[in-house]
């Protein structure tokens, strides 16, 4: 019995705007812009609301009434639920109402989509335990299950998040860890005691995702009906099909003109015709199908790209510079207690900002340049840097003002 298990990313970074090196000691709102399209964040969830989040929930809404046998989960990032309580709140209200079917579960992630499992374990941490009191706040749910940014993930990783009580954790199914061995089972990390592993099964994932419009692949046109025999094919040779996928698939990066949300439409209906098929939410598939072995990730993995490293992020001095130094100011950081300061250094840290300086392939028109809203990738690292001296110079005006302070009490 192949069970499918849908899981769907949801995330907007807040984008910097366009900041100038004339602006550093001047300018302290980096991250709303008004004045360019590309930057201006609200206007970008708004646009992505209308075409995506607002039908696809309702088409999901209605499925999710019509089978109950139906269940799908969501991993929102902090700061996408941050803007859509602040100014999208009728989007807000349809994830919830999903939520309320009892057949939606909310997973747990870093609360601003950051890297900081690479560079600062204890800030890791309190990320994860901001966005699951956020996540209990507006959902009612504990998550019990663990999504890191960009699906990124080692055997390290594993470790820390059992010990923060989680259940489960997902990964890319990647072929270079995997070898002989299917994405369609559960498994048990290296090195864990009771934490479970769900792999992402990239070939029918990125099916829909990617190729679903693309004349040029064999599959095309992609139907419920021939999606829902791939699934079928794994009776026999798989428990469960891990289908992860960015949600914005459905009506922004997949148009509603190519059929992508009729295609969903006809999906929970036709999956189900098979007798042995059902779906499962990633809770339910850790407890109900046993590892098929151990499986070791010692280096990191993500879902980017063909090599499904770390490379969108790091494979240049740009990316490590930025990423270095934002890192290094931790310490500074929190010593001002100043949570403006403090929030906008967590939220320098979404990976989307270190994603827009990647250089690969990037004048060949890949998929970096479609997601960069700068005009290149060193647009975005100079605009990075830019807010970064500025952020340094407010640690400094807040430590000269402790000290003074400190002295006047002396």
């Amino acid at each position: 019995m192949p069970s499918v298990c849908f899981y769907f990313q949801v995330h907007q970074p807040l984008r910097l705007k366009k900041y100038r090196i004339f602006d550093i000691g001047s300018e302290r709102q980096y991250f709303n812009d008004s004045s360019e399209s590309k930057l201006n964040n609200v206007k970008i969830l708004n646009k992505v609301a209308s075409k995506c989040y607002l039908p696809a929930n309702n088409v999901l809404y209605g499925l999710l009434k019509k089978h109950p046998d139906f269940k799908i989960s969501f991993s929102f990032s902090g700061v996408f639920l941050e803007q859509i309580e602040d100014n999208a709140p009728e989007v807000l209200e349809s994830f919830q109402r999903l939520v309320d079917t009892g057949q939606v579960e909310v997973l747990s992630e870093t609360y601003y989509h950051s890297l900081a499992f690479l560079y600062s374990r204890e800030e890791f941490e309190k990320e994860v335990l901001l966005h699951r009191k956020m996540v209990k706040r507006l959902f009612g749910q504990t998550p019990k299950v663990f999504r890191n940014t960009e699906l990124i993930y080692s055997d390290e990783i594993a470790k820390v998040i059992e010990g923060m009580g989680y259940k489960g954790i997902l990964a890319e199914g990647a072929d270079h860890v995997l070898g002989w061995r299917s994405p369609n089972f559960v498994y048990a990390p290296e090195g864990s005691k009771k934490i479970k592993l769900l792999l992402k099964n990239y070939k029918l994932s990125d099916d829909i995702a990617f190729r679903f419009s693309s004349r040029d692949w064999s599959g095309f046109p992609l139907t419920a009906p021939k999606f829902a025999n791939w699934v079928s094919e794994a009776n026999g040779n798989g428990e469960v099909i891990n289908l992860f996928m960015d949600y914005e698939t459905f009506g922004e990066h997949q148009w509603e003109d190519t059929g992508i949300f009729n295609f969903l439409l006809h999906l929970p209906e036709e999956v189900l015709k098979h007798p042995d098929n059902n779906f499962v939410t990633p809770y339910e598939a850790v407890r109900l199908y046993k590892p098929a072995g151990v499986l070791s990730f010692p280096e990191f993995t993500s879902w980017a790209d063909v090599e499904r490293d770390l490379s969108a992020w790091r494979s240049n001095s740009m990316q490590y510079d930025a990423l270095n130094k934002l890192y290094a100011l931790e310490g500074d950081v929190l010593k001002t207690e100043d949570s403006n300061i403090i929030e906008d250094w967590r939220r320098m840290q979404t990976s989307d900002h270190f994603y827009y300086m990647c250089t690969k392939w990037f004048n060949d028109g890949d998929v970096h340049k479609y997601f960069n809203p700068y005009e290149s990738p060193y647009d975005a690292f100079i605009t990075f840097m830019n807010v970064l001296n500025d952020l340094k110079l407010r640690i400094g005006e807040s430590k000269k003002m402790r000290s003074k302070n400190y002295n006047k009490k002396v």
